[in-house]
């Protein structure tokens, strides 16, 4: 059957505004042997802790020219697994690939955390570095056991001297994933739940597709603490699409160096050409975040997605001890879908926690060329738009086709250059009227 021609235009459109690299890791499969972690003697109690039998699964497919672990339907224990190059994972449906709660099957490491190395931290359920053409596919499950992590968190929290400085790596705990230093990644239909810490850490990774795969808290939990669904950690060529976020910190965060010397970090370039698409965020502070710690972020565009009750679509954290460089950030086609009244659209203000000048002059930022088109729904408030005084040059800022219900319609703004409403229209008026 012929092809109609609008369609056949359609496809066409399409195909050319994808970056030649995400259709080759469309393409890409993993070929080569599989082996199942159950014939590596794993038992899916949900209490055995199975660390040596998965890994030596793993270990043997890499002596072997590389293949497939599969992890078949059952609960399986584990702690710190380290894949190696041409080894990928597999979980099949009713699949959980759980961590264990006691710390001893963590053993720290020195690890990239939280804009810098940890020389001595807790490594993540799965560990992949250098591993280009990596997979990670299947419909099962990724489960960080949580809960009393959380719950130990803000018991050490409560009880410090000073529990605003409380450091997120004061407690042992484990990210569910981290891979870093490789190209052409796919991870698809996982199921990252109830992680410790970060679910998908991806540090200096390029060609990136994070698709159908959900990050999830309990809805009941009111704050697990720091468990953002994906960090892009110097991260290049990342898409973004087709899953869902529930979490209680950042949704997807731009990640980077922090502190007054981060621009001349060599260990994290910039976080660009991010592409977002077809996600629903139900949950979580941002659905992209700028920060906690970045200096340079450009080139990101966040579409065709749903907002319902993350706390604002846009959150851009300016620190007041790092030199940072946000450009061309645009977010298309958002629909807004909130029941609480105290969200917002966007978040651009001052963000001070943790922060430390190491006696040296406050730096300077820059944000601009931050757009929203095609942004309908209801929200709480419209936001804030508000620099580091003397510090952050704000330019650039234009939100066009806005139609959207607010409990609060005038935006909060300070210190802005360029800023532009077109055709914005806030409960049935144009803004401003």
């Amino acid at each position: 059957m012929p092809v109609h021609p609008p369609l056949r235009r359609k496809v066409l459109l399409s195909l050319l505004s994808t970056p030649l690299w995400s259709l080759a890791a469309h393409a890409a499969a993993p070929s080569g042997k599989r082996r199942s972690i159950v014939d590596a003697g794993a038992v899916p109690d949900g209490a055995t802790v199975n660390t040596r039998s998965i890994q030596s699964a793993i270990d043997g497919l890499a002596a072997r020219g590389g293949g497939t672990v599969v992890v078949p339907k059952g609960v399986f224990v584990s702690g710190a697994l380290f894949l190696k190059p041409q080894v990928h994972l597999h979980l099949e449906q009713g699949a959980v690939l759980r961590c264990s709660t006691d710390m001893q099957h963590f053993p720290p490491r020195r690890t990239r955390i939280e804009g810098h190395f940890e020389e001595s931290f807790n490594p993540a359920l799965i560990n992949a570095s250098g591993c280009d053409g990596l997979r990670i596919t299947g419909a099962g499950t990724l489960d960080g056991a949580g809960q009393p992590i959380w719950d130990e968190f803000w018991r050490l929290r409560k009880a410090a001297p000073d529990p605003h400085n409380f450091r997120n790596l004061g407690v042992p705990r484990a990210r569910l994933a981290l891979i870093e230093n490789a190209r052409d990644v796919v991870i698809d239909g996982i199921t990252f739940k109830d992680s410790q810490f970060w679910n998908l850490h991806l540090y200096r990774c390029r060609q990136v597709q994070v698709r159908n795969s959900r990050f999830e808290v309990p809805d009941d939990y009111k704050q697990a603490p720091s468990t953002d669904g994906i960090d892009l950690d110097s991260c290049q060529d990342v898409t973004v699409d087709g899953c869902t976020f529930s979490v209680t910190d950042d949704c997807i965060a731009a990640k980077g160096s922090k502190g007054p010397h981060a621009m001349e970090d060599k260990d994290s370039p910039p976080v660009e050409r991010i592409r977002i698409r077809n996600c629903t965020f139900k949950r979580g502070n941002g659905a992209l975040t700028l920060g906690s710690e970045a200096t340079v972020v450009r080139d990101i565009v966040v579409e065709n997605c749903t907002v319902t009750n993350a706390n604002a679509l846009a959150v851009i954290k300016l620190r007041p001890d790092t030199p940072q460089h946000y450009e061309d950030i645009h977010f298309r086609n958002i629909t807004l879908a909130a029941t609480r009244g105290d969200n917002a659209i966007i978040a651009m203000r001052p963000w001070s926690q943790y922060f430390d000048l190491k006696g040296e002059a406050p730096p300077k930022s820059v944000v601009r060329n931050i757009s929203f088109e095609g942004i309908k729904g209801r929200m709480g408030t419209f936001g804030a738009m508000k620099p580091n005084p003397g510090q952050t040059s704000i330019s650039d800022i234009r939100f066009r086709d806005v139609d959207v219900q607010l409990a609060k319609g005038e935006p909060e703004v300070s210190g802005v250059e360029k800023l532009r409403y077109e055709n914005v229209v806030v409960n049935g008026k144009p803004l401003g009227a």
